[in-house]
């Protein structure tokens, strides 16, 4: 009987090296026609054992079909490459901490591959960088390369049942026969496949891996957590009696727990009221902080000045008295200014018309500008009636305040004051037009000479006549002031210091303007 099984096992292996001998001729075929380079993004995910992985099946993500598998072909280091073509465009953009692991899809042995393009992590860390491409004239050539250090291929449960159904020592045989001579001396590869087969492991590694990484931390916290304890053990009396007195404060609370348990359903209520509360406290201390802040920087003179307060009011006491007294003096005076508050009050209630309109004015006067253009009027009237020379100030106009200020047809015997005489005209022909041009005679004596020559040329006169009329010969404005007289007939005048600085005298060269430009200089207060 134990031959006859062993004849059946033998005939069974070599059944299965055939099967494997023609898949490995339809993978060649298949890699052959494969290579990633129609444009698809393709991952050639390698795994220790590709068992019911054929062409077509499904590539999931989260549950959600993202492609199907292309070829599976075997590589030189007896490993299964599998062609992964992600056809969903978000999906294609698998990172370097990818992983990808064989599931069943169905009860009848078939799989899918279920994938994970990048390990969670913290929003804000930065992506990994992709998967390696792998170069031209190797194997796969375009593909992303996704090594089998990353890729899990667990032991179908219907696989330990088989083994299952046979007797303990078959069993072993078995695993002796078929895993003895494939793994001989290969005891770290078939740990690696172990560990790779169970996700459950590697999560195992990492946790333990974070252990020892933090040791240190563990242990300081044993011996933190010894110095922590030790006050608890010098006082565990005292701890054990606060246990005993919760036992009965628990005790109390159960026995109030209608009103407990209305309590906790009316907290939700006081919760809800408590927040906007909060926030405007929270806004009203927000405010008050600055106040408080110049408070405390105020607070050791306020201090001082409470300390000093009764020394004041001693002091202060005296002058109260004296108040009181002159009150009692005053007193008889204010009540006897009760009538003539009367009165004002009467001439404030008459005067409010008169008030309201002078407010009107000068509000008037305000808006308009009409306080400046009084101020420039006295201004530029001021210096229109006030000239200045090399002499000093003189008056351009002089406001006489007499009767021969009103206009009158007849002659008053109050006004026969006359300014010049018009007794005798005058005449003299213009040699060059034909024009004549009368004058009335003035005396010079009491006008001065330049006047004199002035007002006939006002009158109508040339300068050659009005000299003709008045001769004599009149003070230069360098003569007045001292000044020597200038060599060359021709050279300008120049301009005098003072508050005149800067204005030029008008020195005329020909005959016909000399009188003109002495009247210039006139007017302009040179």
């Amino acid at each position: 009987m134990r031959k006859e099984s062993v004849g059946r096992r033998r005939f069974a292996a070599g059944i299965a090296g055939a099967a494997c001998t023609v898949a490995l001729a339809v993978i060649v075929a298949l890699a052959t026609s494969a290579g990633g380079s129609n444009g698809t993004y393709t991952v050639r995910a390698i795994f220790d054992d590709a068992g019911n992985i054929i062409s077509g099946e499904d590539v999931k993500i989260a549950g959600v079909k993202v492609g199907t598998v292309g070829s599976v072909t075997a590589t030189p280091a007896a490993k299964a490459a599998v062609a992964l073509n992600i056809t969903k465009p978000g999906f294609q953009d698998f990172r370097s901490d990818a992983s990808c692991t064989v599931r069943p899809q169905a009860l009848i042995g078939e799989k899918y591959v279920d994938c994970l393009p990048t390990q969670p992590r913290v929003e804000g860390t930065p992506l990994p960088p992709s998967l390696q491409k792998i170069g031209h004239g190797r194997e796969g050539e375009g593909q992303w390369l996704l090594p089998v250090q990353q890729t899990h291929s667990p032991v179908d449960v219907d696989l330990l049942g088989d083994i299952s159904r046979l007797p303990e020592r078959q069993r072993l045989t078995i695993i002796l026969n078929e895993l003895g001579a494939g793994l001989a001396g290969r005891g770290s590869d078939l740990s690696a496949v172990i560990r790779r087969a169970n996700p459950a492991l590697q999560e195992l590694d990492k946790v333990l891996h974070i252990l020892a990484s933090e040791n240190h931390v563990l242990a300081k916290l044993a011996v933190d957590s010894d110095q922590a304890l030790a006050p608890f053990a010098a006082v565990r009396e005292k701890v054990a009696d606060f246990i005993v007195q919760s036992n009965k404060v628990a005790q109390a609370s159960a026995a109030h727990r209608g009103a407990l348990a209305r309590n906790l359903q009316l907290f939700p209520p006081f919760l809800r009221q408590l927040g906007p509360a909060m926030e405007r406290l929270g806004r009203f201390a927000d405010q008050t902080t600055p106040a408080f802040t110049d408070l405390g920087a105020a607070a050791p003179a306020i201090s001082k000045a409470f300390t000093n307060i009764p020394g004041f009011s001693n002091s202060s006491s005296t002058f109260f008295q004296n108040l009181g007294k002159t009150s009692k003096l005053s007193g008889p005076a204010l009540v006897a200014t009760k009538p003539l508050l009367n009165r004002l009050k009467a001439l404030g209630n008459a005067a409010q018309p008169f008030t309201g309109n002078l407010s009107s004015l000068l509000t008037s006067l305000r808006d308009t500008g009409g306080l400046e253009r009084i101020m420039d009027f006295i201004f530029l009237g001021a210096g229109a009636s006030n000239g200045y020379d090399a002499l000093g100030h003189f008056l351009r106009a002089e406001g006489v305040g007499t009767a021969c200020l009103t206009y009158s047809l007849k002659p008053t015997s109050q006004c026969n004051r006359k300014l010049f005489s018009t007794t005798g005209v005058a005449e003299a022909a213009s040699a060059s037009n034909g024009t004549a041009a009368s004058a009335a005679s003035v005396d010079p004596r009491s006008t001065g000479l330049v006047m004199a020559r002035t007002l006939a040329v006002l009158q109508g006169a040339t300068p050659a006549q009005a000299r003709a009329k008045y001769p004599g010969s009149a003070p230069t404005a360098s003569e007045i002031g001292g000044a020597a007289p200038s060599s060359s007939s021709g050279a300008t005048a120049q301009p005098v210091g003072g508050s005149t600085a800067g204005t030029t005298y008008y020195a005329p060269h020909g005959e016909g303007s000399a009188a003109g430009g002495l009247l210039l200089n006139y007017l302009l207060g040179n």
